[in-house]
């Protein structure tokens, strides 16, 4: 009964509660164009204005950032079979100089041709070997001898490189690839490279005596880095393409520029001496500026390299320089010697420190000490225990 009573209720209240009514408001329609324009003619509209609006412009470089190409009369030429008996008063206008440009000729400089030419003959067989081959012989920041690595057809069709040097890691790789004719370029490279290091140190020793090193914490500093990453004499040997357009030559030159600015040359060098006869110009690039002129016939192009630069306390700039050879109807091979001259003195304090303020130990030994000394003072312990 009692429940009866409460259904009925419950039915009662329900019709007598008024219906609660909720108030949804839909957001508001998206604004559309007027006039019966359909939404592709709106979307080709859009895309239109898309394209104009976002379309990058043309950038120039200023010449700051990108070095202009001016052409320069001929460095001086020196002939050295006269370097000792050069008048005291010509030395200096010839190093002033060689200091603007960073360069010089040299001429009579006594390499037979017979070396020259049968180490440029021997190279040709590098380049020929093939392409599968080579990849075992790759440059790397860890293996700084061997092939170029070559990025796209383009690169690949305007020369090729090959980075050789004395060592034993080369010449295993080497031989692994190319086992009859290896042995006999090697050879002849080692003749012309003995001939070109007497050469190179006695044009140093001149420098050296007209730019004495300047005594300083900071200069010994720099030395000090520089003869920490000296490997040793090195040659770079440029195969130059033939029948290359003038477009593909002008991207190329400025593809060296931006690659020396950033990257320059891994080793580090006092002189580069280039083998270059025959080429049309001859460019030298630097952080001042980008410079060419036309060698004079059987010339040794000289430029400066990083260490001649500390030695000197910074008055010789160091550049790069390359051959150029175009419009030709052969291929030809260009050398370049990168000279490092060993100084004991120097290279014994990037080792260690002067004895007057000890030896420098390494973590290594340290812990090797540690271990020796802590092994030592438990057997004592033991024997002191036990008897």
């Amino acid at each position: 009964m009692v429940s009866a009573i409460v259904t009925i209720s419950m039915a009662v209240s329900s019709e007598a509660m008024p219906e609660r009514s909720f108030d949804f408001r839909a957001p508001p329609p998206s604004p559309i164009a007027s006039g019966r324009r359909s939404c592709v003619s709106n979307d080709d509209v859009l895309s239109e204005f898309l394209e104009h609006s976002l379309r990058v412009p043309d950038l120039i470089l200023p010449d700051k950032v990108f070095p202009r190409h001016k052409f320069i009369d001929n460095p001086p030429k020196i002939d050295f079979q006269l370097l000792n008996s050069m008048e005291t008063d010509s030395l200096p206008s010839i190093l002033d100089s060689i200091a603007t440009i960073g360069c010089f000729q040299l001429v009579n400089y006594g390499i037979p041709g017979e070396s020259i030419r049968a180490a440029l003959s021997a190279a040709t067989g590098i380049f020929q070997l093939p392409h599968e081959k080579r990849t075992a012989v790759t440059r790397s920041p860890e293996k700084l001898y061997g092939f170029e690595e070559v990025h796209g057809e383009d690169e690949g069709e305007m020369g090729e490189e090959f980075v050789w040097c004395r060592g034993e890691g080369l010449k295993l790789e080497m031989e692994g690839i190319w086992p009859v004719g290896y042995s006999n370029f090697s050879e002849k490279m080692e003749t012309l490279l003995s001939d070109i290091e007497k050469v190179a140190e006695k044009i140093l020793l001149v420098i050296r005596e007209s730019y004495p090193q300047k005594s300083g914490h900071d200069n010994d500093d720099m030395m000090m880095q520089y003869c920490q990453d000296v490997i040793g004499s090195a040659c770079y040997l440029y195969k130059h393409s033939k029948h290359v357009s003038a477009d593909k030559w002008s991207s190329s030159l400025r593809y060296d520029v931006i690659r020396m600015l950033i990257r320059g040359i891994d080793y580090s060098h006092a002189l580069c001496l280039h083998f270059c006869d025959g080429s049309s110009e001859f460019h030298v690039y630097s952080k001042k500026g980008w410079v060419s002129f036309c060698p004079d016939k059987d010339a040794l192009v000289i430029t400066i390299g990083d260490q001649t630069q500390a030695t000197s306390g910074g008055q010789l700039k160091h550049v790069i320089g390359r051959p150029i050879y175009n419009g030709d109807k052969e291929d030809h091979i260009s050398m370049a010697f990168l000279y490092s001259t060993p100084t004991p003195s120097i290279s014994s304090s990037s080792r260690q420190v002067d004895l007057e303020k000890g030896k420098i130990i390494s973590l290594s030994q340290q812990a090797i000490a540690a271990l020796l000394l802590t092994l030592v003072y438990h057997l004592f312990l033991y024997v002191y225990n036990k008897f």
